[in-house]
């Protein structure tokens, strides 16, 4: 008996991770010789644990297409990390109760590090309790963190649509800074990692250009220092532009904007940088200051998508389904990026789930300047890569044409599940 398909998205959405849904479903759907049926976790693994599992047959092929247009989780998506099996194997067994009433034997689970981790923990007890099932990370995140993949789904995009809105939003702040804002401070996601905050300096070509300050999580932030190139930039040029990641740290490695709430990772909650950096220039300076939060914006910003981000998302879903057929197993793909005659190639391959979970890459120190404010131009190269072609959504009346789904749940089998 063929088995069936299990596929979730977990923690913060990207603009592409339903592009990479849509390669899987077409996939699984055109393969009927090897697969059965394909269920899509309603809101993530909490779909596996109250079994609502969206039934994909039961949708408009025309619609799945928009998937690879449209923004957000089209399933759902959640932030719950799966505790350690041992301690806490209520959960875990309530899963492979769920997937063993619903014979699924391949399962799909589209996150970061925390993620791959949850598919990492699952695998080795479906191992432990003797349960054959093929567990397969997919990897995406805007904040480009995860390890060993060359870059990941969504940052591409993300990256685009901050160099885009810096860029135009110092034009503006140009034109004002005779007689209104001196400064604009622009705030990004990255907690641990400033690929985003760094993906602002690719629109700089001279001293003049913006961004004038990048702060990025790497480098320890020191308010004197800060301060002294704010007011040197706006001397000389007029205004200052600074591009700030959401996760910089003081010299006690504290985090600038870190609140006393947590996620439901465990990490503390960031947000909140930018208007402190502003309040500190304005004390300091005297100088008129603008901020803003990029916040769910730069994650949902598909319609600014890069080809070659939409591309990767879309091919590692169909690579993902070659990959089980192979039978492979607690591995996530990942993309390899080279130089092919000159010019940027890539292509999918994977690596095993335990060199992923739980961990992170950070910006190399070979792409931050040597002032500490700045990118260099390795990095510059590596992010351009990354961000071109253009792949519109189709609009109508103005507005982009995203897909809107039904998401009918399969009939339950098993009683209720408390979380």
């Amino acid at each position: 008996m063929k088995k069936n398909v299990f596929y979730a998205q977990s923690g913060g959405v990207t603009p592409v991770i339903n592009a990479t849904a849509l390669g899987l479903i077409k996939s699984v759907i055109s393969d009927k010789k090897n697969f059965g049926k394909i269920f899509a976790g309603k809101n993530g693994i909490i779909g596996a644990l109250k079994e609502e599992l969206i039934d994909i047959s039961k949708e408009d092929l025309r619609e799945l297409e928009k998937l690879k247009f449209t923004p957000g989780g089209a399933f759902g998506s959640c932030r719950l990390k799966l505790k350690d099996p041992i301690k806490n194997k209520r959960e875990f067994q309530r899963i492979l109760e769920v997937f063993n009433a619903h014979n699924i034997g391949y399962f799909f689970y589209n996150g970061g590090g925390d993620s791959q981790d949850t598919t990492l923990k699952l695998s080795q007890f479906f191992k432990s309790m003797n349960y054959d099932i093929k567990c397969i990370g997919l990897p995406k995140t805007i904040d480009n963190d995860l390890p060993i993949t060359d870059n990941c789904p969504g940052f591409g995009t993300a990256a685009k649509y901050i160099a885009v809105s810096t860029y135009e939003a110092s034009l503006d702040v140009a034109s004002m800074a005779e007689s209104s804002t001196k400064v604009f401070i622009l705030e990004v996601m990255g907690r641990h990692a400033g690929w985003l905050a760094a993906a602002s300096g690719i629109i700089k070509t001279t001293d003049a250009d913006a961004p004038h300050i990048i702060l990025l999580p790497e480098v320890i932030f020191n308010s004197k220092k800060f301060l002294q190139k704010v007011d040197q930039i706006v001397k000389k040029e007029g205004h200052c532009v600074v591009v700030t990641s959401e996760g910089i740290r003081d010299k006690k490695k504290e985090f600038v904007s870190s609140s006393k709430d947590k996620d439901s990772f465990g990490h503390a909650q960031l947000g909140g940088v930018a208007p402190k950096l502003a309040a500190l220039v304005t004390t300091s300076l005297k100088h008129k200051v603008h901020w803003s939060v990029s916040d769910y914006l730069q994650r949902a910003s598909r319609h600014i998508g890069s080809k070659i981000d939409v591309s990767q998302a879309f091919e590692l879903g169909k690579k993902s389904i070659q990959f089980a057929k192979q039978g492979r197993n607690e591995i996530m793909l990942t993309i390899k990026g080279k130089k092919k005659n000159g010019k940027y190639a890539w292509s999918i391959g994977y690596t095993e789930l335990k060199n992923v979970a739980n961990k992170e890459k950070s910006l190399p120190s070979n792409y931050i300047s040597s002032d500490n404010f700045g990118i260099t131009n390795k990095c510059k190269e590596y992010i351009l890569n990354l961000v071109k072609g253009e792949d519109y959504p189709t609009y109508k009346n103005g507005i982009p044409k995203y897909a809107k789904l039904k998401k009918i749940l399969i009939k339950k089998k098993l009683k209720k599940f408390l979380l």
